[in-house]
């Protein structure tokens, strides 16, 4: 009997993965897979969206059948196929799922929401990270999806470049080398990728809007009666009052909401109105704009607000209903901005902007913004147009004066902006739509009360800036404030396009430091919704620095947490602190009404007073407890 020995190139040729192997694999790597694919997917998705697309593109990645094919495994993981083929499979997802969806392209299956896991009225996200993590974060969001890919392979998995360039091309990356080039050399950063910041198998839970849930449940029930009725007029003959433009087809002849889209019935308020009305808010502005009176622009306003069609960019700020109006509207503006056709509608819940090109009426875009419950000082300004980087708004007709401030500069005079006679104010930078926090220009308006500052944060409606204890917050206009303003601005980003309706920033501690090294300010930074739910809020170390100062530290951060609010004027954050003499030191602070503080854990210590200060060793992990005069026990923010 002979024996042959086999060609080099089965040798050589990589053993085909069955599903038993592939499945030990997913169960024993799930959490380091799940974490793979919550990088690489893109951040726009959201944190809850992330957290359940990993679930499922991990559990969607084994082989359709029994020896689904051969890998071939990179170095570090050679003695396990079946990873480095379910890895493969999760990569390749992640990355479709950042594809956008085109009209004549057949859909990936990960560019749609998951249909499973699900949980009924839950919003998940992992536990929140620090000041790395953050910056950690945003660099990936930078990045592209092949080149987010590359950067986290190498700093999970350790790959080298030869084997990113082989596993980016397996996957269907069509220029892995740009890819690779992209994510640049290892970073220090890369470390923090093993953090709970980007652990989507250990969460956090915080209900949804449950008033909002339980209205779309009754929505529902009446959407399908309405279905159920209105069904048969689906084919009833009529071309309407005129074309629509790029609206969906009609779906019902019902007198009520055909008025309420007639251009003739929208409301129009008169140009001295606001003068002499009780309120002060977006009901009183008058209509302004070229194009008031184009009823042909109005009609396919109106209609493609009704039932905006495929090519529609639709967009809502959270917690906004992005429906049809319920009657008819009240016309705030209409006219060309830049190289746009523009259109202000408010319906006293929300504020909606239809926008087409002024050569056509494809790639229209239609915006929505909650802005109920608004004031003088919350109706000043809307967002009017983007283009190139900037922002132009039109402005409340109380408004006096419009000027450009940047935080970041808070010593400088601002700047002259002009306006022209409908109130539309010239470009100016847009900080929201900037990727480097170089300066933070913020509009300041001045009317007969003073003088406001308004921030640009991606939404129709600029969010209030504001300085001051909870429930006596006031506008940044002392020195000091816009001091701590300089060294808070470059963490706004955190909280852009979160339908935010004010940022409150709070000093509610100075702590001088050990070893003689200066005093250090603590600030707690409060952005409020329109919605009222969904509160973000930053507790901000700022330690002694020479001007220009950098942005303060973030100690900790909390969602929905009513600390540094009206309802709960408190709060209580620590940070880790080495001084100039190379030693570490855990400080603690908390508002005026703790009577002690309390460190435990890594180094045992209290202290009288809202203050503490100890010192310790690098890494110490300590956890923070305060306590009021009555004995009442305050946790630290987190």
């Amino acid at each position: 009997m002979l024996n042959v020995a086999p060609p080099q190139d089965i040798l050589n040729r990589p053993a085909p993965v069955g599903i038993e192997q592939a499945e030990a694999a997913l169960v024993e790597h799930y959490p380091r897979l799940t974490r793979l694919a919550y990088l690489v997917l893109p951040p726009s998705l959201g944190r809850n969206r992330r957290v359940l697309t990993a679930h499922a593109l991990v559990q969607r990645s084994l082989p359709r059948g029994r020896g689904d094919g051969g890998v071939d495994i990179p170095a570090p993981r050679r003695a396990d196929p079946g990873y480095g083929f379910v890895r493969r499979q999760v990569v390749r997802q992640a990355l479709e799922a950042g594809l956008p969806l085109r009209r004549r392209a057949l859909p990936k299956r990960a560019q749609f929401p998951p249909l499973l896991p699900q949980v009924w009225g839950l919003r998940l996200f992992p536990r929140s990270g620090g000041a790395d993590e953050l910056a950690l974060d945003q660099r990936l969001s930078a990045l592209s999806g092949p080149g987010r890919a590359a950067f986290v392979l190498r700093g999970l998995d350790r790959l080298s470049d030869t084997e990113l360039r082989r596993e980016l091309a397996a996957v269907g990356v069509e220029d892995p080398d740009a890819a690779v080039e992209e994510a640049g050399e290892p970073a220090e950063s890369a470390a923090l990728l093993d953090s709970a910041e980007f652990d989507p198998c250990s969460l956090q839970a915080r209900p949804t809007d449950l008033m909002r849930r339980r209205q779309h449940m009754k929505a529902a029930l009446v959407a399908t009666a309405a279905v159920v009725v209105c069904g048969t007029l689906l084919g009833l003959p009529g071309d309407g009052w005129g074309p629509d433009g790029p609206a969906a087809p009609a779906y019902a002849r019902n007198p009520a909401a055909e008025a309420a889209l007639d251009p003739a019935h929208v409301l129009r308020v008169g140009p001295a109105v606001w003068r002499t009305s009780d309120r002060t808010d977006f009901s009183v502005w008058p209509v302004r704009g070229a194009l008031a009176d184009d009823s042909g622009l109005l009609r396919r306003a109106l209609a493609v607000w009704a039932r905006p069609g495929r090519s529609v960019q639709v967009s809502a700020t959270p917690g906004t209903p992005s429906g049809p109006p319920m009657g008819a509207p009240q016309l705030l503006f209409a006219g060309r901005v830049d190289r746009v056709r523009v259109v202000l509608f408010h319906d006293g819940l929300r504020i909606t902007r239809y926008a087409e090109p002024v050569d056509s009426t494809s790639g229209a875009a239609l915006d929505f913004a909650r802005v109920d419950g608004a004031d003088q000082s919350s109706a000043e300004a809307l967002v009017v147009g983007r283009i190139d980087g900037n922002v132009r708004y039109l402005t409340a007709p109380w408004v006096r004066e419009a000027s450009v401030r940047d935080l970041l500069a808070p010593a400088a005079a601002p700047r002259p902006l002009k306006r022209d006679g409908d109130g539309v104010t010239a470009p100016l930078v847009s900080p929201a739509q900037a990727r480097d926090c170089t300066s933070w220009d913020v509009l300041q308006l001045r009317d007969d009360s003073g003088a406001r500052l308004l921030t640009d944060l991606g939404e129709l409606a600029p969010a209030r800036l504001t300085w001051g204890a909870p429930g006596a917050a006031r506008d940044v206009t002392a020195p000091a404030a816009r001091d701590a303003w300089a060294r808070t601005a470059c963490l706004l980003p955190t909280v852009r396009s979160h339908g935010v309706r004010t940022v409150n920033s709070w000093e509610f501690a100075r702590q001088p430091l050990p070893e003689a090294n200066g005093t250090a300010a603590w600030l707690c930074t409060r952005a409020d919704t329109w919605s009222g739910t969904d509160s973000r809020v930053l507790a901000q170390f700022q330690a002694p620095a020479p001007r220009p100062a950098p942005a303060g530290a973030v100690a900790a951060r909390a969602d929905g947490s009513p600390a540094c609010g009206t309802h709960e004027p408190r709060v209580l954050a620590g940070v880790l602190w080495k001084s100039r003499g190379g030693h570490w030191y855990v400080l603690a602070a908390g508002s005026e009404d703790l009577a002690r503080v309390a460190v435990s854990g890594g180094v045992e210590a209290s202290e009288r007073g809202q203050l503490l200060a100890v010192r310790t060793q690098e890494g110490a992990r300590a956890q923070l407890t305060g306590r009021l005069a009555d004995g009442t026990e305050v946790g630290a923010l987190r």
